[in-house]
C-alpha cells in the first residue's frame, strides 16, 4: 500500500512538470522580477469587479449571504502572468475557516526550514502532505506544536507575506491545535481561532504561483504538496465534470455551518485562476459548487 501511495505522488508531480511546461510556454510557478510584482489589492480590475458582483447577486439565495456578509469569493485570473485581474465579494470579512487556514501551516513550515529552524525530513513532508491533501488533524497538529504559534503569527504578519493585517480586516489565522485539547492563541481582531478573510487566502495563492512565497523553490515545494487533492468535494467536485484535466492545488475547510475552499486551477487555454470561498450557511457545500460556474462564466467573458 505504502508503495501504491510513493507511486501515486510520483506519478502526479511527473503530470505537474509535464502539464506547466507544455502549454504556451508557460510554467508554475511563473518567474516574474520582485519589481514587476504588484501587491495583489493593486490588481483589482474594475470590469471583472463589476461583472463578478453582477454574477453572484443574480442568485438572490447568494444576494442575501452577501449583503449578511456570510458569503465571500475572491477570484484572480492568472492566465496572463502580465495582466493579472483580481476582483473580490466581502473580500476583507474575517471568518471561521475550520481546515483551510492549515496553508498557514505549510507556508510556515518552509519558512522555518528555509532558516533552518527546524529539519527537513521525510516525516516531515509526510505530514504535510497528509495535512494538506487529506486535511489530516494529526499532522496538522504534530506541525503547529513544532512551530508554535508565535513563528505561525511571525511569519503571517511578516510584510514579505502580509497574510494577516488588521488594517484589511486580518486574514490567515491559526491559534488552536486541530484538536481537542490544548491553550488557544486567538487572532487580535475577533478572537478566531482558525480563521481566513478571501483576499488574503488569494494572496496566498498569487505569491505561490509567482514564486514568491519563501523561495521559488519553496513555492514550487508547496505546490507539489498542494496538488491533486485527496478530497473531491465542494469546487473540485464541480471541476471534476468541467475540466477533469485540469491540475488542481487545493485546501478547504468544513466544520458545522462554515464552509470553505480554494483552489489554484492550471487547465488548457483561459482555464488559469485562484478561486477562495467563504460560506457561513449549512448549504454551504452546494453554493461552493455552484459559485464554480458562474466564476467561470465570467472568466470567460473577459476574454
Amino acid at each position: 500500500m505504502k508503495s501504491f501511495l510513493l507511486c501515486v505522488v510520483f506519478l502526479s508531480l511527473i503530470q505537474i512538470k509535464h502539464f506547466t511546461q507544455g502549454v504556451e510556454g508557460t510554467e508554475l510557478p511563473y518567474k516574474i522580477s520582485d519589481a514587476k510584482l504588484t501587491p495583489l489589492r493593486s490588481r483589482i480590475d474594475t470590469t471583472f469587479q463589476r461583472l463578478l458582483t453582477q454574477k453572484l447577486n443574480s442568485n438572490k439565495q447568494w444576494k442575501k449571504l452577501i449583503k449578511e456578509k456570510s458569503m465571500c469569493i475572491g477570484v484572480v485570473d492568472i492566465s496572463d502572468p502580465n495582466n493579472v485581474k483580481f476582483a473580490r465579494v466581502n473580500g476583507n470579512v474575517m471568518m471561521y475557516a475550520a481546515s483551510l487556514p492549515k496553508i498557514a501551516v505549510l507556508l510556515s513550515a518552509m519558512d522555518a526550514i528555509e532558516k533552518g529552524e527546524i529539519k527537513e525530513t521525510k516525516t516531515l513532508k509526510k505530514d504535510l502532505r497528509l495535512m494538506i491533501s487529506k486535511s489530516d488533524n494529526a499532522a496538522a497538529t504534530r506541525m503547529i506544536d513544532l512551530l508554535g504559534y508565535e513563528k505561525i503569527e511571525d511569519v503571517l504578519t511578516d510584510p514579505k507575506y502580509d497574510l494577516y493585517d488588521e488594517e484589511y480586516g486580518g486574514g490567515l489565522w491559526v491559534g488552536k491545535r486541530y484538536a481537542k485539547t490544548g491553550e488557544k492563541y486567538p487572532d487580535p481582531l475577533m478572537g478566531l481561532s482558525h480563521a481566513a478573510t478571501v483576499s488574503q487566502v488569494c494572496r496566498f495563492y498569487y505569491l505561490m504561483a509567482f514564486g514568491k512565497l519563501v523561495s521559488y523553490d519553496r513555492s514550487t515545494e508547496m505546490l507539489e504538496l498542494m496538488v491533486d487533492p485527496e478530497l473531491h468535494h465542494k469546487f473540485v467536485n464541480t471541476l471534476d465534470k468541467l475540466e477533469p484535466e485540469a491540475i488542481i492545488f487545493r485546501k478547504s475547510g468544513t466544520w458545522r455551518e462554515y464552509h470553505s475552499d480554494s483552489i489554484l486551477v492550471w487547465g488548457p487555454k483561459w482555464r488559469r485562476y485562484i478561486l477562495v470561498g467563504l460560506i457561513e450557511s449549512y448549504k454551504g457545500e452546494q453554493i461552493l459548487r455552484n459559485v464554480v460556474p458562474a466564476v467561470e462564466e465570467v472568466l470567460q467573458s473577459l476574454k
